[in-house]
């Protein structure tokens, strides 16, 4: 999978520069790239330190789910920045900005959402077996939880006895 997501955002970025190339010059493109690169990391520089700040300050209960999604997408895009290429940087550049990182909020809360349940599943699998055993099971049908260790043990009662010398008597 990580293999085709390379191929991918090679054949992009390959693609966009050659396009680029071909309308405005090499010259330009090469000019353009490192423009691109250079703004969009004093952006991230910005947000990261301005992101901190927000998170510095305290959370409540209601800004804490904005908080978070607004990290990813600061991390997100500083990634994006930093990684070569001209598609990336600019996509980089516009999960930075406040106004796309509002849009793109919603998206990434239902994606977090959609796989809450295996997170959620997994860390409290623990703590549901212990409930069992109070005779509160908090999701029935799933049965019990033991946890324990797999051992291969072999018996050794099947050895046959070696001539030992003897003492004489």
């Amino acid at each position: 999978m990580a293999m085709r997501l390379f191929l991918v955002y090679a054949v992009v970025e390959l693609a966009v520069l050659v396009a680029l190339a071909s309308t405005i010059g090499f010259g330009w493109t090469v000019l353009l790239v490192a423009g691109t690169f250079l703004v969009g990391l004093a952006l991230a520089g910005s947000q990261v330190r301005r992101h901190f700040r927000r998170l510095r300050s305290g959370l409540t209960a209601s800004t804490a789910q904005g908080a978070v999604t607004d990290s990813v997408l600061v991390a997100l895009g500083t990634v994006l920045v930093v990684i070569p290429g001209l598609a990336s940087s600019v996509l980089g550049a516009l999960l930075l900005l406040p106004p796309t990182r509002a849009v793109a909020r919603p998206m990434v809360t239902a994606m977090a959402a959609r796989r809450a349940p295996l997170i959620v599943g997994v860390s409290t699998v623990g703590s549901a077996a212990a409930g069992a055993r109070r005779g509160y099971d908090p999701q029935p049908g799933r049965g019990d939880y033991i946890d324990g260790e797999v051992l291969d043990v072999t018996d050794v009662t099947d050895v046959t006895p070696v001539d030992q010398p003897r003492l004489p008597e």
